[in-house]
């Protein structure tokens, strides 16, 4: 009361205010803020990365490269991006998983505004580079948006078309070679040229230029030589790596370069 009665003599447009202030700091209150809106209460989604598996090889199996691509990745951007490998007959699992990180305000329930917000990239060899494509057409019938499909040596998994990219995916590559018992398709096209940009299709020959590949099965390494040289072909996956990582957005890149 003396301080309103003192500073409204002194100062008569601001002395309420200013023993207001002073109650709460002697208080030990704290000074509420501005209201936060909606979108900065929210959490932004990580950006994705998805790997699957060829054959019936294990999720978590580091002599394969789509493994060590991934903890090369997850490395690289310790935040901000979330990287995870699925079996190729796990697409579901995947699906489900994109669909929990995607739910940015954690209520159940992914909204029209969180499904483009995401920012989605999918490879994979073999069967897996066949479910990268399956699980990039059911993300488009979900309305979520996907910002890279990358295939190595294609093997269709369930005898679908894995060679039409679906308009959800902003750019697509893909990498095979032409010879031996099993062969990656050479060739993927856009549903739609005008969504879809196809960065190329890359052939990789082993005839002239054999790889040993340490820590492959035997029968692997007789019966689909070639298919498995291109999986363990370094040079393949250091584009594919270099592609993913381009297509990261700026805030990615950014903390990686911290």
């Amino acid at each position: 009361m003396i301080c309103s009665t003192l500073l409204r003599r002194i100062i008569p447009s601001f002395g309420v205010g200013v023993c207001f202030l002073l109650a709460v700091l002697a208080s030990g209150q704290n000074i509420p803020s501005h209201p936060v809106s909606a979108n900065e209460d929210s959490a932004k989604p990580p950006a994705i990365v998805i790997g699957f598996l060829g054959g019936f090889i294990a999720h978590d199996n580091p002599i394969h490269s789509e493994v060590q691509l991934a903890a090369r990745l997850r490395t690289a951007y310790p935040a901000g991006v979330d990287v995870e490998t699925f079996e190729n007959h796990h697409g579901e699992i995947a699906q489900r998983e994109i669909l929990k990180l995607l739910d940015a305000n954690h209520d159940g329930t992914v909204t029209a505004e969180e499904k483009q917000n995401a920012q989605i990239i999918i490879y994979g060899h073999s069967w897996g580079a066949s479910e990268s494509i399956y699980l990039a057409r059911t993300l488009e019938k979900n309305g979520i948006p996907v910002l890279l499909t990358l295939q190595v040596d294609t093997i269709s998994r369930r005898g679908g078309d894995d060679t039409t990219i679906p308009a959800n995916v902003a750019q697509a590559a893909n990498f095979y070679q032409s010879n031996g018992l099993l062969r990656g398709h050479h060739d993927i096209r856009a549903a739609d040229a005008a969504r879809t940009r196809i960065i190329g299709n890359f052939r990789f020959d082993y005839e002239t230029s054999p790889l040993k590949c340490t820590g492959y099965p035997w029968y692997g390494q007789i019966f689909m030589k070639p298919h498995i040289q291109i999986e363990c072909d370094p040079a393949v996956w250091n584009q594919v790596e270099s592609l993913i990582r381009a297509a990261l957005p700026p805030a990615a890149r950014s903390q990686a370069a911290r």
